[in-house]
């Protein structure tokens, strides 16, 4: 063989190795993951409920239509930030040292963004962050300062110097939910033809309060009067067996009162002030507040629908459709009235659950929706499956990836272990596990975490629920002789739990004093 035959064939050779290389590059699915904030389940309008059919969401239906939903898909801390951080790092809050809305991401944690940046993957986000650290293992950012504003919000960027606790950027004009969605669309243009696949992360402010909507939808739902929730005149914490707290509906009309009166005195200007219940009974109060947030709430929500629309028709016209996982998911629930609340942080079912769907052309099958238990701790796992690379260093997630196509593994999880940090008076710092029937919540209330007037004394307690005979969660069955023996196991498995994840602090001497007392060790 002369040498000029030998160069030709290792030219060939080497041409060859470069084209598969990049065919097997480009086999890799995009990733686009839009997640929101607050978008509870019961107005996604493919859970059901009592709003299911006043939902705009077209475009939410289309993508469950086309993928995968998750029925019982949980965060294991009910909370934005500390929920993100699970996301990312795919640790429980006792491990990636997020546990409150004050608490900051370390930089130095292994993320799902660091491990498909270091495998070759693209990686942004826009939007809202609200880790409070500078944003790592993306090669392109653009994100809110801290919560971010609605209306002609600032925007931190990469090629900027991280400006840290200052509101610094570059204001942008125009509604939040839209300029998100314009900044993602114009990135994924800018790099869909390179070799490399992405992973953009998109982001929205909504539909977190004030539950604010551009212009467009100012009109929708005028003059409809909305169903309530049939617990919606909860009458508090001793109701029906139940000593659990939260955010009633009234301390909405307080806040209202107070952005009436002075916008800037509240951390958020709420649209259509002012507004009053001056003068109503308690009970005509709580429906004409109730109704105003829902409004809100379902047009806000219609803003997040209007944009995955436009996204979805983005990657079409793209031709990227088929090659990209599309995930919608919220960072947690939220309660709409149900018991008299409003926010999130407790774990029942409202709060606690995260709406999600999934679509993939290549591999998840259409309009078929799983059951099983889902944390968002799972997310980075399944995602670094279908990257084809391991889960980031210290996760404790696993991929449900093959839930997805039907095929649950024999040894998936039968329960999850939540856990929520902040003690307020009104809701108590508690621990609590689920099955797919029954739910145990152990509200240790520790006065060594309160401060002010929070330091009122909160006799701890115990909650439980049959989720089969009481799916809303309205009695309390703990101490019910007939449940004994099935209360006693699912505190055994709340203690394993903490074990197995790793929650072994010790700092509330409290809860460690009670659970002990019990025979409840780890």
């Amino acid at each position: 063989m002369n040498i000029k035959v030998a160069c030709m064939m290792l030219a060939a050779g080497i041409s060859n190795m470069a084209v598969f290389a990049k065919k097997h590059h480009n086999d890799r699915p995009n990733i686009l993951f839009i997640l929101s904030d607050d978008h509870t389940s019961q107005t996604w309008g493919i859970y059901g409920g009592h709003l299911a059919d006043y939902a705009k969401t077209d475009n939410i239906r289309r993508l469950a239509a086309e993928g995968v939903t998750l029925d019982n898909c949980f965060a294991t801390n009910s909370l934005s930030t500390p929920s993100r951080a699970c996301i990312l790092t795919g640790r429980y809050a006792h491990n990636n040292g997020v546990y409150t809305l004050s608490d900051t991401l370390d930089t130095s944690l292994p993320t799902i963004a660091k491990t498909l940046h270091n495998a070759g993957y693209q990686t942004a986000i826009v939007g809202k962050w609200h880790l409070g650290s500078q944003p790592q293992g993306f090669d392109y950012y653009s994100v809110f300062h801290d919560q971010g504003e609605y209306r002609d919000p600032t925007f931190q960027d990469s090629d900027r110097p991280w400006p840290g606790n200052i509101n610094y950027g570059m204001r942008v004009h125009g509604f939040s939910t839209d300029l998100v969605t314009d900044k993602t669309i114009a990135w994924i243009k800018e790099h869909k033809d390179n070799d490399a696949p992405f992973m953009m992360c998109c982001h929205f402010k909504a539909t977190h309060e004030p539950y604010d909507f551009p212009e467009r939808m100012r009109h929708l739902y005028d003059g409809v009067v909305f169903p309530e929730p049939a617990n919606m005149m909860d009458k508090g914490p001793e109701s029906n067996g139940r000593k659990f707290r939260g955010q009633p509906l009234e301390e909405m009309a307080r806040r209202w009162a107070v952005a009436s009166a002075d916008p800037d005195k509240w951390w958020c200007r709420y649209p259509e002030l002012p507004f009053s219940i001056e003068g109503m009974s308690p009970i005509a109060a709580r429906k004409a507040i109730y109704q105003k947030l829902i409004r809100d709430y379902l047009r806000c929500a219609a803003t997040v629908d209007d944009n995955i629309g436009r996204l979805l028709d983005a990657l079409d016209e793209m031709n990227l459709s088929e090659n990209t996982i599309v995930v919608y998911v919220a960072d947690q629930g939220y309660f709409l009235g149900e018991h008299g609340f409003f926010d999130k942080r407790m774990f029942y079912e409202e709060a606690a659950r995260m709406p999600f769907v999934i679509r993939y052309p290549g591999e998840i099958p259409a309009g078929e929706r799983n059951p099983d238990l889902i944390l968002n701790v799972d997310f980075a796992a399944t995602i670094a499956d279908f990257a084809g690379v391991e889960p980031p260093e210290g996760s404790q997630g696993r991929s449900f990836r093959a839930n997805l196509k039907g095929d649950t593994p024999k040894d998936w999880r039968k329960s999850i272990y939540y856990r929520y940090w902040t003690h307020h008076d009104i809701r108590p710092a508690h621990i609590g596990v689920r099955t797919d029937r029954y739910k145990l919540m152990f509200l240790y209330g520790d006065p060594l975490t309160m401060t002010g007037s929070d330091a009122s004394s909160t006799e701890p307690a115990w909650e439980f629920y049959d989720l089969m005979t009481d799916p809303k969660e309205d009695h309390n069955l703990y101490g019910d002789k007939a449940y004994e023996a099935i209360i006693n196991n699912m505190k055994k498995e709340m203690m394993k739990l903490r074990k197995e994840t790793g929650d072994t602090d010790a700092s509330s001497e409290r809860m460690q004093e009670i659970l002990s007392s019990q025979g409840l060790t780890m």
